[in-house]
């Protein structure tokens, strides 16, 4: 027979055993062989047991076999093979109530194992299964059902209640309420306006909808996910070649006792025993299941891993490398502060801003309206809008010519100017200057902020056993060291193009196993060289989607945190219940040696290991430790009410710092005019806010932080606001009984007012990083 047609007899063979319904039947076989036997035996009749726990024996044999051939097609030792040996050796000297034990063990443990794959690989198949096979299509004759590939970009969808949004697109007209937790894990629905873009993937829990293809099937950002999951098994991770290391040495070392109890006893009654008590079917399979119960845990966190050599790395990993926009901040652009020229209100140059660029597709427009209407101001309808590239728009606002962006002023700039142009060099930020009728009014400053879960990730990184931790990033040194220095990182790499990523990835994956994260199509190359490469798949690019190994499906980087947490587990089980269950078939093996055991009871003890081992590998499904603090509903409610709060108390923080540098013109009617501003909104927004927090934000996360003093330092915050506040306060109440403001008020009030500001802005840090950043 040539080796093709052995391949193919062999895949045939091998293919046969391979049938779902095989390990339940061979259950049933065995287990009616074993009782109705028993019951012959107690009815006295010993030759009808032995025939009956015979034909149960030869009825295990050629599944036994199948196995054996499928392991060595597929490159491994085939432990399977003392099972085999093991049935022929109590056939042979007729110990059929060990030999039908054996086989009820060997189809107990392979039921048992199909089942644990079915519960372990749930979620993975969940996800493979959510994917839509067809659309429906709006066209000038009407709505038509069509193939998923046939979806254009540009096409209008109709995605109808309970149905899948099929790809990567846009919500036109009506508001879309949806389900996303098939992605992020996260339980409540979403609502998306007109305009917003929405993944495939997620479900509509609400109303019919339209939507507007930006991306065909193979392009959206689902495809790239199931791309990947579909791949997902634990077949090649390293710990299970490690368990085919350990066949390599057990199958020998167990053909060796029972050869040596044979030789040395004489008897072979001993050498079968030993070998019952080697069959390890489902022991060595139980190092894949722990893998793919933590794949599967994991992808229930939004963390999608492409097969269990990427869990297990992760659990490995030393160095973590992580690109800065989008990974560490939040990649996209927000308002850090307004400046008004002379005789402006901070306010009105946002809303004049806002106005232009309502029209203006430029990414830092589009922050500056956001902010606008978060701050629930009323935008005009700009006219005669034109924009030129790298320059700005320009248009007329209620009246006036107004423009937002670049500001070349022929003469030298006023000391406002100049004051701002300090603040964005320090600050690492862009300025978008707004003119009116030819004449500086104002400036918006943006950057790209940190993200509130980024400190407690990394710290959570570091406790899970990551060592070094490197920022990657093409931006400028200046502010990509600011961001290493607040988050603490070994080292900052600025400046660096897709190569000098791949370079810096390379060296360090000399020192250590190296994980790469980042969501970019630059980032892509990078991802491909590390030994584990994660894409923040929320909103990254489908090429770095494709080049990962580990897909975060949320747009969360505290998942990754969760993911190395799991990893560890799930490689620590593993890696216990195969040497675990190894080495108790070892010591039941010197047992049956010297006589201790005999098959029978050998084939009962070695029934419990090979269970006890199994269900060990499902302890990594469970949660384990929890690496952050659950939240209860009423704690998880509040932080997202008061995150909101911060967001519309920016424009209070601007007063504040806007009134202290009106006092630095001396006391003007107009810096008292500021700072009364500034009280008023003060006593009106601001303190009521954190007199709110103190009595019903801090009393709900007490708990789950831990007790009271978790919170004292903030508590203590909210005592030095409220002090700093009350010294304003009493110098209004000077100046108005001396008809303004004394000279001697100048200096304190100022300090009083940049020192509120300062601690305001670091308080609003602690709060989002440590508090709001759970329930993010």
């Amino acid at each position: 027979m040539n080796r093709s047609a052995f391949t193919t007899r062999l895949r045939s063979l091998t293919g046969a055993v391979a049938s779902p319904r095989l390990e339940p039947a061979l259950l049933a076989v065995t287990a009616a062989a074993l009782t109705a036997g028993g019951a012959a035996w107690l009815a006295g009749d010993e030759g009808l047991a032995d025939l009956l726990w015979g034909l149960g024996t030869l009825f295990a044999v050629p599944p036994a076999a199948g196995w054996v051939l499928a392991a060595l097609r597929h490159g491994r030792t085939g432990i399977d093979l003392i099972a085999v040996l093991a049935l022929g050796g109590t056939l042979a000297v007729h110990e059929y109530l060990a030999g039908v034990l054996i086989a009820l063990m060997l189809a107990t443990g392979r039921t048992l194992e199909a089942a644990a794959q079915r519960r372990a690989s749930h979620d993975l198949r969940a996800l493979l299964e959510h994917a839509p096979r067809s659309v429906r299509r709006r066209t000038a004759a009407g709505v038509a059902t069509v193939p998923l590939a046939e979806v254009a970009v540009g096409d209008l969808l109709v995605v109808g209640p309970g149905e899948v949004v099929p790809v990567d697109g846009r919500v036109e007209g009506a508001v879309a309420n949806l389900d996303e937790s098939v992605l992020t894990g996260e339980p409540l629905n979403v609502e998306r306006a007109a305009g917003d873009i929405v993944r495939s993937g997620v479900v509509n829990a609400g109303g019919a909808f339209e939507l507007r293809a930006m991306a065909t099937e193979q392009d959206s950002t689902y495809a790239g996910i199931v791309r990947m999951a579909s791949q997902a098994g634990a077949e090649s991770a390293p710990v299970v070649r490690l368990a085919d290391r350990y066949a390599a040495w057990f199958l020998p070392l167990s053909l060796a006792v029972a050869g040596l109890a044979w030789l040395l006893s004489g008897s072979a009654v001993r050498a079968v025993a030993v070998l019952v008590v080697a069959t390890p079917c489902p022991l060595l399979l139980a190092a894949p299941v722990a893998i793919v119960s933590g794949i599967s845990r994991a992808s229930r966190l939004g963390v999608v891993m492409r097969d269990g050599g990427a869990l297990e790395n992760l659990g490995l990993a030393r160095t973590l490398l992580l690109d800065k926009t989008g990974t560490l901040t939040r990649g996209r652009p927000r308002v850090l502060d307004v400046v008004a020229a002379p005789g402006w209100q901070p306010a009105e140059v946002l809303r004049r801003a806002a106005s232009l660029d309502q029209y203006s597709p430029h990414v830092l427009a589009g922050a500056i309206v956001d902010t606008a209407r978060e701050r629930k101001l009323v935008l005009s309808v700009p006219s005669n809008v034109t924009e030129e590239p790298g320059r700005g728009a320009a248009g007329t606002v209620d009246g006036h010519r107004v423009s937002v962006g670049r500001f070349d002023a022929s003469d030298a700039r006023p000391s406002w100017a100049r004051a701002v142009d300090n603040r964005a060099l320090l600050d690492g930020a862009a300025v978008a200057w707004l003119t009116v009728d030819d004449s500086p009014a104002g400036a918006v400053l943006l950057r790209d902020p940190l993200r509130h879960d980024a400190p407690r990730t990394l710290r959570h990184l570091r406790a899970a056993g990551i060592e070094r931790l490197l920022m990657l990033t093409g931006d400028r040194a200046e502010p990509a060291r600011e961001v290493g220095a607040v988050l603490g990182l070994d080292d900052v790499l600025a400046g660096l193009d897709p190569a000098g990523k791949v370079a810096v990835v390379r060296a360090e994956r000399e020192r250590a196993v190296t994980v790469m994260v980042g969501d970019g199509v630059n980032d892509a190359p990078a991802l491909a060289a590390a030994d584990i490469g994660v894409a923040m798949g929320a909103r990254g690019s489908t090429a770095s989607s494709e080049a990962a190994d580990i897909v975060l499906t949320t747009d969360r980087v505290d998942r990754l945190a969760d993911a190395v947490f799991i990893a560890v587990r799930a490689r620590r089980i593993a890696v216990q219940s195969a040497l675990g269950g190894m080495a108790m078939s070892l010591a039941a093996m010197a047992a049956a040696a010297f006589g201790l055991l005999p098959p029978a009871a050998g084939a009962l003890l070695q029934e419990a290991i090979d269970v006890a081992v199994i269900l060990n590998a499902l302890r990594a499904l469970r949660v384990g430790q929890a690496p952050r603090p659950a939240l209860t509903p009423t704690a998880e409610a509040l932080i997202h009410r008061f995150a909101a709060e911060h967001d519309d108390l920016q424009d209070v923080l601007e007063a504040v710092h806007s009134a202290a540098d009106h006092l630095s013109d001396g006391p003007a009617p107009q810096a008292l005019a500021a700072v009364e501003e500034a009280h008023r909104l003060l006593t009106e927004r601001l303190l009521p806010h954190e007199h709110a927090e103190e009595h019903q934000l801090y009393p709900a996360l007490a708990p789950t932080l831990g007790g009271p003093e978790a919170t004292a330092t903030m508590s203590r915050a909210h005592t030095e606001i409220e002090r700093l506040s009350h010294r304003i306060a009493t110098h209004l109440r000077l100046a108005h009984a001396e008809d303004g403001l004394s000279p001697g008020q100048v200096d304190d009030l100022r300090s009083c007012l940049y020192g509120l500001h300062t601690v305001l802005r670091l308080h609003f840090t602690q709060e989002e990083e440590n508090y709001f950043s759970l329930a993010q």
